[in-house]
């Protein structure tokens, strides 16, 4: 890094719990750590950190905020977001440069997700394309997304989001399985409990294999549609007395649940299956067992921090769920390479350190682009 930088957060409000969770308070955080001065816009006051020299802590509107604290850099959350718009605006009118972090969408998105986006990619799509030095893309859907949008594919990068370290960590117990009189060994699935999610399968696989034994435990975290049909499922299997239901869990409790599992199930079918919760199941040495498609097996290496499995293969997993079963020497090293593979790759650290560089690439390119326009005039 060559000097600090002034660097202004833009986030949608009606979107930033849905669309990068905690992503941008983090990384906040920590180019705040790296010596950065650090503002957000969009969010409601305290959630994304700020520098203590911010001039002014007094609400004011966002458009002249955002001029006035005059940013040397700026990133913002969702390329066809009116965040992205206004900071395109401040970009081209500052001659800054205009990170843009793509989080991607979900099968479940609202109509008013849907209908902004259109409008968006309409009234300033193309706008915001010109003015944008970098993209970087959460997932491989999100770069997907992001190119189909129109994105120059060289300004365009993987970078996988960031976990936060002390706070999921290997060796955590937790309340929620006391609670809920959960024994033995378990396998753990979080998140949506709907249709594209493979859970049938799951279901199936665990009925085949350790799910005739007394000693494991399979753990459905979460809520949604399917969970009517797939009650009725495992009562059919006969394995209602291992199977627990226990809701979306709170999030100061999933490091716990996840500290206190065996593995980790992603069994995802369709293209909306983000594998968010993949890096904290990795931080907390857990296994992972993961359907092999492109949005969530950049995350895991096979047979280093646990087992891709074709997503709805039957016996497949069955046969994956087995050998996991059978091997606690395996099943240690996997967690500890998960562990390993998060502090290199999914640290705060290193996500913001990889982004900081792209703002001054970026910064470089258009000082160097202003350099040469002022060569030519002169000539």
């Amino acid at each position: 890094m060559n000097r600090p930088l002034r660097i202004a957060i833009l986030v949608d409000p009606f979107t930033l719990h849905v669309k990068g969770g905690d992503h941008a308070p983090e990384l906040a955080r920590e180019l705040l750590g790296r010596g950065h001065t650090v503002r957000g816009f969009g969010a409601p006051e305290g959630v994304i950190p700020r520098s203590g020299s911010d001039p002014s802590a007094a609400p004011i509107p966002e458009g002249a905020g955002l001029a006035g604290f005059a940013p040397d850099a700026i990133i913002a959350y969702q390329s066809l977001s009116p965040a992205a718009w206004l900071g395109a605006r401040v970009a081209r009118k500052r001659r800054v440069p205009l990170l843009l972090v793509e989080v991607g969408a979900r099968s479940e998105e609202s109509w008013r997700a849907h209908f902004l986006r259109r409008v968006g990619e309409t009234l300033w799509g193309r706008f915001v394309r010109h003015h944008t030095s970098a993209v970087v893309a959460l997932d491989p859907g999100a770069q997907e997304r992001v190119l189909g949008h129109g994105f120059a594919r060289e300004r365009v990068s993987l970078v996988p989001p960031g976990v936060d370290l002390a706070a999921f960590r290997p060796g955590l117990a937790s309340g929620l399985v006391l609670r809920h009189h959960i024994r033995g060994r378990v396998l753990l699935y979080l998140g949506w409990i709907g249709p594209g999610r493979g859970l049938d399968t799951l279901i199936h696989a665990f009925a085949k294999t350790v799910g005739q034994s007394s000693d494991w435990s399979l753990v459905l975290a979460g809520d949604g549609p399917a969970r009517a049909e797939l009650r009725a499922l495992v009562d059919r299997l006969g394995i209602a007395s291992c199977v627990h239901w226990v809701g979306t869990p709170r999030i100061e409790e999933v490091a716990g649940l996840m500290g206190s599992s065996t593995l980790f199930a992603v069994p995802g079918l369709d293209r909306s299956v983000r594998g968010q919760h993949i890096p904290k199941a990795m931080a907390c040495g857990l296994p992972v067992l993961c359907s092999d498609k492109p949005v969530l097996n950049f995350l895991v290496e096979p047979e280093g921090s646990g087992l891709l499995v074709p997503g709805g293969d039957l016996g497949a997993w069955t046969d994956a769920l087995r050998r996991a079963a059978m091997s606690p020497e395996v099943r240690k090293r996997w967690g500890r390479r998960g562990r390993e593979l998060a502090e290199e790759r999914l640290a705060w650290s290193h996500i913001a350190k990889q982004i900081e560089a792209r703002l001054v690439a970026g910064a470089e390119e258009l000082s160097a682009h202003a350099a040469h326009a002022a060569q030519r005039s002169r000539a």
